[in-house]
């Protein structure tokens, strides 16, 4: 079964868009989430 890809127009930003997101934890994973994160303009805290 193939995996199904989410895009940006696939989710509701407005809920998060007015937070700042922390990412705790800056392994490998934590990394690539907060650059994905910023580049969809939302603002980020990386702790």
């Amino acid at each position: 079964m193939p995996a199904k890809m989410y895009y940006e127009t696939d989710a509701d930003m407005s809920l998060i868009e007015d937070k700042k997101i922390a990412i705790i934890g800056y392994g490998s994973q934590g990394h690539a989430h907060a650059l994905n994160l910023r580049d969809s303009g939302l603002d980020v805290a990386v702790g």
